[in-house]
C-alpha cells in the first residue's frame, strides 16, 4: 500500500472521529485504559462492518494496514481544502 502523505495524523484524526462515530452508533465510548491499537482495530472492524470502509484480505489484516484503511477514510471525509489532505 502507498503510504499517504501526512498519514500519522490523518490517523489520529481517523480515531477521534471514528470514536464520536462508534458513540453515535450506539457503542459505549472507549475507557481509559484502551490503548491505541484497541481502538484503531475496533474501529477499523466497525468501519468494514458497516460498509464504509473496503475490508482487507485476512492475510494483510495487521494494525499497520488498518491504520492505513482509518486514514484513507478520513481523508475522503475531510474538506477537499483541508491542510492534511493532498
Amino acid at each position: 500500500m502507498k503510504k499517504l502523505k501526512n498519514e500519522a495524523q490523518l490517523a489520529k484524526i481517523a480515531v477521534t472521529v471514528g470514536e464520536n462515530y462508534a458513540k453515535n452508533r450506539g457503542y459505549k465510548s472507549f475507557s481509559g485504559t484502551d490503548s491505541a491499537n484497541q481502538k484503531v482495530e475496533s474501529l477499523y472492524r466497525l468501519l468494514v462492518l458497516d460498509k464504509l470502509v473496503q475490508p482487507l484480505a485476512k492475510d494483510q489484516e495487521n494494525l499497520l494496514n488498518m491504520k492505513h484503511k482509518l486514514a484513507i477514510w478520513i481523508s475522503k471525509q475531510l474538506p477537499k481544502d483541508h491542510p492534511l489532505v493532498g
